[in-house]
Formats: structure tokens, C-alpha cells, sequence
């Protein structure tokens, strides 16, 4: 199995059956275990949306939803109770600055990307062990 490169997801458009309905701007992440909620999404129309993870095929060239009814309104509702992505990135873990977040098909983060002066290198997230 592939990991996802957060970073990476953020750069895709988010499409219906090959629409283009909005761009991601921030993963929102469970504050108490290492799991992705979700992505809020711009819309075309400008407005900001909540798409849960579950709901997201992760392609290499978008995100794709099955339905444009898993775009939900109640962006503050979500944002109040996770945390950003954008304040993970950039931070320090003793062991380098994070530069992306890996995680598996069901959202939950395995592994940080960080640079440790120049050089990134994988390292396993809070309460994930690398395979032997």
C-alpha cells in the first residue's frame, strides 16, 4: 500500500466526475490521535467547505468525490475541534523540520517527511513503529 503525501494532496483540484468543484487549502487533523478528518476545500464559488477523508479518492492527478453532497458547510464546526495541518508543517521535531505528512488509505499519519539540514529522510509519527 502507498502512502499519501499530504503535501502532495493539497496541490490536487477536488473533482466530481472530473469537475473541478474547489481546491484544498488545509488538512484538519484529530488533535488527540494521529488521524486526517478531512480537507477544507475553496470552492469555485469562493465559499469555504469541509470534505471528510472517507469521502476522498486520492489520485495522482486529484481528489475525487463520489458527491458533491459531502462538501459540508460547517467548515468553524470542524476547524474548532482538530488541528491544522499548516501548524504541524514547518515545526521542529528534534530530528528535523517537518516538511509532509504520510498517511494510509484510512487517514491515519504513519510517518513525517522533515529536513534535517538538507536532507529529508522519513521518520515514523507519534505511535507508529517502521516495519522491521
Amino acid at each position: 500500500m502507498r502512502a499519501i503525501s499530504i503535501e502532495r494532496a493539497l496541490r490536487l483540484p477536488l473533482r466530481l466526475h472530473g469537475i473541478q468543484l474547489g481546491q484544498p487549502v488545509d488538512v484538519l487533523l484529530d488533535p488527540t490521535e494521529q488521524r486526517v478528518l478531512g480537507f477544507e476545500v475553496r470552492c469555485g464559488d469562493g465559499s469555504p467547505r469541509f470534505v471528510p477523508f472517507a469521502t476522498v479518492r486520492v489520485h495522482d492527478d486529484e481528489l475525487a468525490v463520489g458527491s458533491a453532497l459531502v462538501l459540508l458547510e460547517e467548515v468553524a464546526f470542524y476547524r474548532a475541534r482538530s488541528r491544522s495541518l499548516r501548524s504541524v508543517l514547518g515545526s521542529d521535531t528534534g530530528r528535523g523540520v517537518v516538511c509532509d505528512v504520510l498517511v494510509d488509505r484510512d487517514g491515519t499519519v504513519t510517518e513525517l517527511v522533515v529536513d534535517d539540514d538538507g536532507t529529508q529522510r522519513r521518520i515514523p509519527a507519534a505511535g507508529q513503529r517502521r516495519a522491521a
